[in-house]
């Protein structure tokens, strides 16, 4: 691997590390304006403390998901790894068939 092809990679893993930590932000920043519309009416701290729920649980799992990708790619390999971490984001961001059946 040459200079240039460290620096590329380099910059790729933080330019996706650095995207990553933007949705964080936002998600933070934003919290406040969308909590009432994911969590029930009629108590504001609750719907808060609830937006703040999901982001603490977000946080938790970082870690825990790295340690089981990380012993996926010692066992299976790094791209393996890559392809499970991405087809559960896809899952986890694809409609449930309810959402699929009232979207027509």
């Amino acid at each position: 691997m040459n200079t240039a092809q460290r620096i590329r990679g380099i910059l790729a893993g933080s330019a996706g590390n650095l995207l990553e930590y933007f949705d964080w932000y936002v998600y933070s920043s934003f919290t406040i304006y969308f909590a009432h519309a994911f969590f029930p009416r009629g108590n504001a701290t609750a719907e808060l403390l609830n937006a703040a729920a999901v982001f603490a649980v977000g946080f938790f799992m970082r870690p825990v998901g790295g340690w089981i990708l990380g012993m996926a790619a010692d066992r299976y390999g790094r791209r393996s790894a890559l392809t499970i971490s991405v087809l559960a984001m896809c899952l986890a961001h694809s409609p449930s068939p309810s959402a699929r059946a009232t979207s027509r």
